[in-house]
């Protein structure tokens, strides 16, 4: 489609006005940042595995009836959402203990927690995403205490399904960060699920072997990103076995 107006360029996403009013062109890079971009490569054909990840969850989500920005794909590196304000914080929901948690609390990565965590974080790249409270959020207005119930409530019903999706396939959902959006409708204003949701965006293990099929691949320098992804892609059907990524060899295994 024609390039429109650049409204935002992030580390692995760049918007784009839509075609219609109240839409957005969402266009995933091949960019592959960690610790607040101070590490950063390009990987190829990342973006196009996102993209389609990022499509199957939110259609999954949408089918369910959990609201989201998703409306639909426009082709391997781009999909169309609708706008929304985004409220300024990564709501990250915990299964088991890993990453900063483990480092935080002393608590051994791969511990099942006693039940889902929610956590937030201040969106603020030159702060480093800092970790704040529900009195923070309240205290500085960032959200109402209704429109954090319905946060609650997002975030568990996308942990629910989530964690199902990925277990059915041999993967367990250690954690995962989503950001929430609001748009009016009249006068009404509503939650939803925006952002992605992606490899990117997830902690994900493998059931058997606890191999990492996620960004700590390139965080922690464990092989190849790309094909951790793909493994991912591959178990959901994303991407039929044997079908490589558009513009890259396949692997022969």
């Amino acid at each position: 489609m024609a390039r429109r107006k650049k409204i935002y360029e992030g580390k692995a996403k760049t918007l784009y006005e839509g075609p219609e009013p109240g839409t957005i062109v969402q266009y995933f890079k091949d960019d592959a940042t960690a610790f607040n971009a101070e590490k950063h490569a390009i990987i190829e054909g990342k973006g196009v595995l996102n993209n389609l990840l990022s499509e199957y969850f939110f259609t999954g989500l949408n089918n369910v009836g959990v609201p989201t920005h998703f409306m639909r794909r426009l082709n391997m590196r781009e999909q169309l959402v609708r706008a929304c304000e985004i409220i300024p914080l990564e709501v990250v929901v915990r299964n088991y203990a890993a990453g900063s948690m483990s480092k935080r609390l002393g608590i051994a990565e791969g511990t099942q927690l006693p039940r889902p965590i929610i956590e937030y974080y201040y969106k603020d790249d030159k702060l480093s995403d800092p970790m704040v409270t529900e009195e923070h959020i309240a205290a500085f207005g960032w959200a109402s205490q209704q429109d954090m119930d319905d946060v609650v409530s997002l975030a568990l019903r996308v942990n629910d399904f989530l964690s199902g999706v990925m277990f059915g396939v041999g993967i367990r959902l250690i954690d995962f960060k989503i950001e929430i959006g609001r748009v009016w409708e009249n006068d009404f204003a509503r939650l939803i699920v925006a952002d992605e949701i992606s490899p990117d965006s997830m902690r994900l293990w493998d059931v058997e072997t606890g191999a990492k099929l996620d960004k700590d691949v390139f965080r922690r320098d464990l092989g190849s990103l790309t094909d951790a992804y793909t493994e991912v892609a591959r178990r959901l059907g994303v991407m039929p076995k044997g079908q490589g990524i558009p513009g890259k060899p396949t692997l022969i295994n």
